[in-house]
């Protein structure tokens, strides 16, 4: 939703809730950091120094943001033209800078993966188009795309009518290039060719960045962590690979999905049916398919609706063509999706 907030569809007080009122009944709530695994001993110690034991553990502690890995990009972030929505408050100066932009370069980034939401980086690129072309200033505003990806997308039926738009925009695109250092007084970016190692300076008007994204550094320095850092667990059941009482979902898990709310959605029902089923003595068997979600944002009341799973077989919910921009879809994104994770996803209800 900060994609919309940032753009002006949405508000951003209407994607923060209390933590308070989303815990289920029954839960106890620990309010303080895990800060260290010990399987072995079936422990996990706090950050104040508790130590919790447990019979069977669930762990989903999101992705961690590496800001810190694009060097220039925390000490500029929120002026001098560089912004970035995936942060809450980065929000309302990515809106202030596209509104105000009247000339010059925009570039949009997106980093290696994995990374969360990962349709998102280029979500918001479309809305500037969109936001610019409305301003009248479109054609004064060169809008470049920067992906470390081969492509706009991985998946073919989805890829194919995004080339599309980004021709008929006339977008400028630098596929497996990254963004590696931003001289914030310069207003200079620096993109590497991935291809030759090469580093190239673009200047720009804007900038929104989106930094490399990895498992939590306390997920990444314990005995649950595989060679990537993720918690090492099977595609399909979830459950850890070496630890049977230890299961993982979310963006830590070390599960080849794409990183989406839709996903988690998809992910929950298996770890709660494969830890029923090892507590009565059953086999664990309930299967994730690596069921993903991207409403892909193309303008202001487009969304072209990406449904996949593992390998990228494609896994649509509705009876049409989901890889054209339609109206109908950008009403699911805008309103629909929002009442689903409130309401259902959060309360174990879907």
């Amino acid at each position: 939703m900060w994609t919309l907030v940032a753009a002006g569809l949405a508000s951003k007080e209407s994607t923060m809730k209390p933590m308070a009122s989303v815990i289920p009944k029954g839960v106890k709530w620990i309010k303080e950091f895990a800060s260290e695994f010990k399987p072995e001993e079936n422990k996990v110690v706090l950050k104040n120094g508790d130590v919790i034991e447990y019979e069977y553990l669930v762990v989903a502690p999101g992705i961690q943001m590496d800001f810190k890995d694009i060097e220039g990009l925390p000490e500029t972030l929120g002026k001098n033209g560089v912004g970035s929505d995936y942060l809450y408050d980065g929000t309302d100066y990515v809106r202030e800078q596209l509104n105000s932009i009247e000339s010059g370069d925009a570039i949009f980034t997106m980093p290696h993966m994995p990374i969360k939401c990962p349709g998102a980086p280029q979500k918001i690129m479309w809305l500037a188009h969109a936001i610019l072309t409305d301003r009248g200033v479109r054609d004064k505003v060169n809008i470049h795309f920067v992906t470390a990806g081969p492509s706009c997308f991985g998946i073919e039926r989805y890829r194919l009518p995004l080339e599309k738009l980004i021709e008929e925009r006339h977008i400028i695109h630098h596929y497996s290039h990254e963004l590696v250092k931003i001289d914030g007084d310069k207003k200079t970016a620096y993109i590497k060719d991935l291809n030759n190692g090469n580093i190239e300076e673009m200047p720009f008007t804007f900038l929104h960045a989106v930094p490399p994204m990895s498992a939590p550094d306390f997920i990444k320095n314990s005995p649950l962590a595989n060679e990537a850092g993720w918690v090492d667990v099977d595609k399909y059941t979830l459950q850890h690979n070496k630890y049977k009482n230890v299961y993982s979902l979310g963006d830590a898990a070390g599960s080849p999905n794409s990183k989406t709310g839709a996903a988690v959605r998809k992910q929950a029902p298996v770890v709660v049916a494969n830890i029923a089923k090892q507590i009565t003595k059953e086999k664990v068997d309930a299967f994730y398919n690596g069921y993903a979600s991207c409403p892909l944002v193309v303008g202001k009341h487009e969304v072209i609706m990406a449904e996949f799973g593992y390998d990228g077989k494609i896994m649509e919910s509705f009876p049409i063509d989901q890889s054209k921009p339609r109206f109908s879809m950008f009403i699911v994104k805008k309103f629909v999706l929002p009442v689903l994770y409130w309401y259902f996803m959060l309360k174990g209800r879907a």
